[in-house]
């Protein structure tokens, strides 16, 4: 619920819980999943979830379509990228795969650091993914 969605957005930081509570509160009026994250801006976990499932079965068509979603809703590349590695990290995959992952997604964070924050680069990323 809610204080899921605080806590994953605060990402450890007890201050910016609060403020993103507060927030979701003074905007909304109520605490809820999808508020918290209208509120802070950040995509989805269950659209990046469904795109690393797709990753990991090889499915790059579903894969593809959650990345797009996720664009078409007006997330960057940046966005993207941060919330797949935070999200990976605890992912229950085997543990060969989770640093193939994580090899990939660092190296794609590079490249989105370095100006091609661009959904070709999301989507050449869900095609390595799918691959390892």
């Amino acid at each position: 619920g809610g204080i899921e969605a605080v806590v994953f957005t605060a990402e450890g930081d007890m201050r910016q819980a609060l403020n993103n509570a507060q927030a979701t509160t003074a905007g909304f009026g109520i605490i809820s999943n999808q508020n918290v994250f209208k509120v802070c801006d950040q995509p989805h976990p269950v659209v990046i979830k469904r795109a690393i499932a797709a990753c990991i079965a090889a499915d790059f068509d579903a894969a593809c379509s959650a990345v797009e979603e996720l664009s078409n809703n007006g997330y960057s590349g940046m966005d993207v990228v941060g919330t797949l590695f935070k999200l990976v990290k605890f992912e229950e995959m085997d543990e060969g795969l989770k640093l193939d992952f994580i090899k990939e997604i660092g190296a794609a964070h590079m490249r989105v650091l370095d100006g091609m924050d661009t959904l070709l680069q999301l989507t050449g990323l869900i095609g390595k993914l799918c691959l390892a």
